[in-house]
């Protein structure tokens, strides 16, 4: 997909904290040389279907999580540090989370309750992950009640986002990183379509990395990055997880937009802009048939960013923004747009 030429570093500056992310053919090869030096362990989270194997240059073993939104919770956690615990990892040693964002969300959040915080690089094998998912040191698991419920902040010591390995993705899960991907058109992006991936791969990092730097814990800004989240993490939720996370993204864009839209926030045109990035990525659009609304409003109260009433990442004349208390009139008039 790209050659060993074409490979970008962005750094995210965190003062003692700063860490690269590499992007290019191959840069999972040079993950020894992000190991940190007192490590003499590695602990490789990963899943059985990535088939991406690391070395890390020191004492390593493997531990499989299972594939699925079901195994991103509390348990899953628990075992991985039990499992570290028997085996000695402590924090002088180093996780290093193979896969896409389930893997590194998981292997961040044990990663730092382990021992009260160990070391953690990231090899992020999907689109998913590596434009979003494994930058910026936020970890998290579902609860019942919602996903992403319990989590923390803990950057990792280098990310490592290969294009190598999404060769050997499924279309379905290629399309749904570009569900991630797609939301970076209308955060600053630009026409990132016209762009080689890995160019397009660059752009969302640097964008993400800007996001992160200024606004490290989401407590502003940062939070722009949820652009169509309230809906999708909604849609997860309410459906088991049955839509792939980056195509709920993608249904969440366009209702943000129709709810921007129900409010005079911005026209149809821009709307119209929307559906377009998204059918050229192939993405759905709408929900499945037979949805209730009614299921799905009570989790809008439930979402992170939901600190005074309804709160959206909105679209606008000044570019995308956090809108608390939205009303529930355009909320409606946008679900039934989206459904038509």
């Amino acid at each position: 997909m790209t050659g060993p030429d074409e490979a970008r570093t962005i750094t995210i500056d965190l003062g003692d904290r700063s860490y690269p992310v590499e992007i290019g053919a191959g840069v999972r090869h040079r993950l020894a040389a992000h190991v940190p030096t007192a490590s003499r362990r590695a602990a490789i989270v990963t899943q059985a279907n990535i088939g991406v194997e690391v070395d890390t240059g020191l004492d390593q073993r493997v531990f499989e999580i299972g594939d699925g939104e079901e195994h991103k919770v509390p348990a899953t956690v628990e075992r991985l540090c039990r499992e570290w615990s028997m085996w000695g990892l402590n924090r002088n040693d180093v996780v290093i989370g193979v896969g896409g964002g389930i893997v590194t969300d998981v292997a961040g959040f044990a990663a730092s309750v382990h021992h009260r915080g160990v070391p953690v690089v990231h090899v992020a094998t999907t689109l998913l992950g590596q434009i979003d998912a494994a930058i910026g040191g936020k970890t998290g698991v579902n609860l019942p009640e919602g996903k992403n419920l319990m989590g923390t902040y803990w950057q990792p010591t280098a990310v490592l986002c290969d294009t190598e390995t999404l060769d050997s993705l499924p279309p379905r899960h290629l399309r749904a990183g570009l569900g991630e991907l797609a939301k970076y058109h209308f955060l600053g992006g630009g026409a990132l379509d016209r762009l080689p991936l890995v160019d397009r791969i660059a752009q969302s990092v640097a964008i993400k990395a800007d996001a992160v730097m200024s606004d490290e814990r989401e407590g502003g800004r940062r939070a722009l990055l949820n652009y169509g989240h309230t809906l999708a993490h909604a849609l997860e939720t309410a459906d088991d997880h049955t839509l792939l996370h980056g195509e709920a993204v993608a249904i969440g864009l366009v209702y943000a937009a129709e709810v921007a839209a129900a409010m005079g926030r911005i026209d149809r045109a821009r709307v119209d802009e929307h559906r377009r990035v998204l059918a050229a990525y192939d993405l759905p659009m709408r929900p499945r048939p037979g949805l209730d609304f009614g299921d799905l409003r009570p989790l809008f109260d439930r979402d992170k960013k939901a600190l005074s009433g309804v709160t959206f990442i909105l679209d606008g004349p000044n570019g995308c923004e956090i809108v608390e208390g939205v009303p529930e009139e355009p909320m409606l008039e946008a679900w039934e747009r989206l459904n038509r």
